[in-house]
This record gives C-alpha cells, sequence and structure tokens, in this order.
C-alpha cells in the first residue's frame, strides 16, 4: 500500500463555500493553461463484515427497518449521492467526465436495479466520453450468477474483484467472507461478461510462506486476468490489525514475493506499468491512471475525496464520512465537510507522490501543465533521487528505475516541502 503522508492545506473553508464556483474562480496564485482530465468517483460505503487490515471509509451493515432493501438504504443512498452530485455541479460545469469509479465498501452489496438508476441519474447530468470506463468493485462473497451480466446492462464496463488470496485460511485470516471456490466462480463469471477487469491479490499475509505466495500466482494467472492488482499488507492505524498485530514475514521474505510476482506476471504477458499493478496491453485502469498523472476527480458519497483544478487554484474536498450524517448533508446541499486549498508549498509533492507511482513517470510539461510550476520547483529533489539511482530522466521525461519503485516511500519523501 502507498504511504500517506500528510498535506498541510493553504486555506480551509468550510461546507459555505464549498460549491460556490465563483470563490474558487477568483484571481489566486496559481495561472494553470489547461484543465487536466476528469473523473467522477462515487462511495457506497457499506460492507458485509469489516476486513481488520482495512482503513477505507467502510461500515459494517445492520439493518434498522424491514422496509431497506437487502440491508441496505438503496434508494435513500442514491437520493443523497444525487442531491450531492446535483449541489457539486457548478464546480465542474462543461467538462467531460472520462471515467468513473464506484468504490467502497462493497458496492456489488447494491443491487443492479440501483446501479442502473445510479449511472442513469449521472448521465443525465454529465457528458460522459463514447468510452468511458465504468468501474464497480465487487466482492466474491456478494457474487450471484447472473448478477454481474446485469452489472453490465447497467452500463458496467469493468469490474474489479477483491480476492486477496486464495488460500482458504488466509481469507479467513483477513476477515474475508468468501472462500476460493467462490473467488474462482466470481472471476470465471467476471471473465465471461466483461471485456476486461481487474483481480486485486495481497501478498506478506499472516504466515504466507514464498511458496504460499506462489500457489496464489498460480491460481491467479491460470484465470488469465488481464490486469492484476498486487498489494502489500500493512498494518494501518484505527485498524483491527493495529490493536492485535499479526505476525507477518519478515521484510526480506517481502521483497523476494515482490520480485516473484513481478517475474511471474512479466512471463505471463504482463507488465507492470504501476508501482502495485500489472495488465496486458490496453486493460490498464484508465480511473487509476488518472489519479496518478495528478488529473481531477469529484467524489462524491460518504467520506469521497474530490480534487479539482480552476484557473488559479487547486482544491481538495472530503465529505461527511458516517453514512447517516452524509445523507442528511447531502440532501441539504451541503455534503462537503472539509474544503482546503493546496498550498503552493505542497504542489510538487502532491504531484510527485502520485507520478513517482507509474513505471513511466512523467513528461516535464505535465508537471508544468498540472501544477502550474516551474521545474525548478523540484529541480533540488530530482537531483537527489537521480544521484541516488531512484530515478532516470532525459529532456522530456522522469521515470523511477526498478530501486525508485521499491523503495518508493523515501523517494516520494525527497519532495516533501522544507519545513519552516
Amino acid at each position: 500500500m502507498a504511504t500517506i503522508f500528510p498535506i498541510q492545506p493553504a486555506q480551509s473553508t468550510g461546507a459555505p463555500q464549498a460549491n460556490d464556483v465563483l470563490h474558487w474562480m477568483r484571481p489566486g496564485p496559481l495561472q494553470l493553461s489547461a484543465l487536466p482530465p476528469l473523473s467522477l468517483y462515487i462511495h457506497l460505503p457499506w460492507c458485509l463484515r469489516k476486513c481488520p487490515y482495512c482503513d477505507f471509509n467502510s461500515h459494517e451493515w445492520r439493518a434498522a427497518s424491514e422496509a431497506e432493501i437487502d440491508g441496505i438504504p438503496e434508494q435513500a443512498y442514491i437520493d443523497s449521492l444525487v442531491a450531492d452530485l446535483d449541489a457539486a455541479l457548478p464546480l465542474i460545469w462543461g467538462r467531460t467526465v472520462h471515467t468513473i469509479f464506484i468504490g467502497g465498501g462493497t458496492p456489488s452489496l447494491f443491487s443492479p436495479q440501483a446501479i442502473d438508476r445510479l449511472l442513469g441519474d449521472v448521465r443525465a447530468r454529465l457528458k460522459l466520453t463514447p468510452d468511458c470506463e465504468i468501474t464497480l468493485e465487487a466482492n466474491p462473497g456478494t457474487f450471484e450468477r447472473n448478477r454481474f451480466r446485469a452489472y453490465r446492462s447497467a452500463g458496467v464496463t469493468r469490474l474489479s474483484v477483491g480476492v486477496q488470496s486464495f488460500n482458504d485460511e488466509h481469507l479467513k485470516a483477513l476477515g474475508r467472507v468468501h472462500d476460493r471456490a467462490q473467488a474462482i466462480a466470481a472471476l470465471e463469471e467476471a471473465a465471461s461478461t466483461f471485456d476486461t477487469f481487474n483481480l486485486d491479490l495481497m501478498y506478506a499475509l499472516p504466515g504466507q510462506t514464498l511458496e504460499g505466495l506462489d500457489a496464489d500466482l498460480s491460481q491467479a494467472l491460470a484465470l488469465a486476468p488481464p490486469h492484476l492488482s498486487v498489494y502489500h499488507l500493512t498494518i494501518e492505524p484505527n485498524t483491527w490489525f493495529a490493536k492485535f498485530p499479526p505476525t507477518l514475514p519478515e521484510d526480506d521474505i517481502a521483497y523476494a514475493m515482490l520480485d516473484r510476482i513481478t517475474e511471474r506476471t512479466s512471463a505471463a504477458g504482463m507488465s507492470r506499468y504501476e508501482v502495485s499493478a500489472y495488465a496486458r496491453e490496453g486493460h490498464q485502469c484508465a480511473h487509476n491512471f488518472n489519479y496518478w498523472q495528478f488529473g481531477d476527480y469529484l467524489g462524491i458519497g460518504a467520506g469521497a475525496h474530490s480534487k479539482l483544478s480552476f484557473a488559479h487554484r487547486i482544491v481538495r474536498q472530503v465529505r461527511f464520512r458516517e453514512p447517516r450524517l452524509y445523507m442528511e448533508n447531502a440532501r441539504a446541499g451541503a455534503a462537503v465537510s472539509q474544503s482546503d486549498e493546496v498550498a503552493l508549498a505542497d504542489l510538487p509533492f502532491e504531484f510527485m507522490l502520485n507520478a513517482l507511482r507509474l513505471k513511466q513517470g512523467f513528461t516535464l510539461p505535465q508537471f508544468s501543465e498540472r501544477t502550474g510550476l516551474a521545474m525548478t520547483s523540484i529541480q533540488r529533489g530530482l537531483e537527489e533521487a537521480e544521484r541516488k539511482g531512484l530515478v532516470a530522466r532525459d529532456l522530456f521525461r522522469v521515470w523511477p528505475t526498478e530501486r525508485g519503485l521499491d523503495f518508493l516511500s523515501d523517494l516520494q519523501a525527497m519532495f516533501l516541502p522544507d519545513e519552516e
């Protein structure tokens, strides 16, 4: 998992000005020559069970009334999402959406009918590109045959299936609600239904050996996924594992596991295009690619984050985290709990935090276009990183070396703003 570094806001405003486009369009410190591509993120926050390693804004569902559909207040929550989107429209008016990602939580707890309604409401309000990638996260524990086909009929173009492991003992240790057989069945259905899909795995699991990882990789690659995301299990604050830490493989074993993953995916015709992502040609995740290239995204839903560019500033927003509180505020047109204008001193680090995850790195014009800053603002960090063998560059592009990808947190930290 990527290390999250603290970013200090230059200016914080509350909900009253969050969606005031004139407030954000006023003269300011930047002069952006163009706005980056725009994505839409939609957060559906409920899960059947909270995993012990998870620090995402997800909540176990406990039904409060018999009127709720399958234990989830689908229609009421979608009403809130639409109200949230309506209030935010002035901030992105006239812009085209290139990708949509429905994440969670476990979005596949929502019925295909609910997803169909949600995407219909989005299309009625936003202009989407003809080839707009629409991804839905799915849990094999919520898999039912024909359900994936119904999601495709609703407009979903890509599934991201959270398997994590094919070993039942590891799945139990991770708190997953599915087993090996359900994972395989879900992935076979995804392969037969969608032109592309993602398989999520984790490694360096409690008690996992290199041989155990090999077994997981063999099963994953036997299913011929066009895209594979493989994440190192890390102990995050405020999780069950943080309170009751499991015994994890030693660092040397974890590094050997990563080497094995890269070696075997390459042999299977997949390229490592991002620090944790491998794909066949033409199957990279366009939505995540936009994040890594410091593109814009509007996030709606409980706890969702946004990053939006304007002519003279870049703004980050966060929605209310607790689902009921979010729904109440969204219906009142005030879903945003915090809006921060990104400080000029933080922009180089924010850009590099994302772009250095990509094997291809970034172009020099792209840095200036996305941040409004001159290359001199990262020159000292680049020189240090190059001296340590963590990046390579030419007159047009900068990219992380294999060593840079292996020590990504150290590389990113070289671009932190100086402490005053």
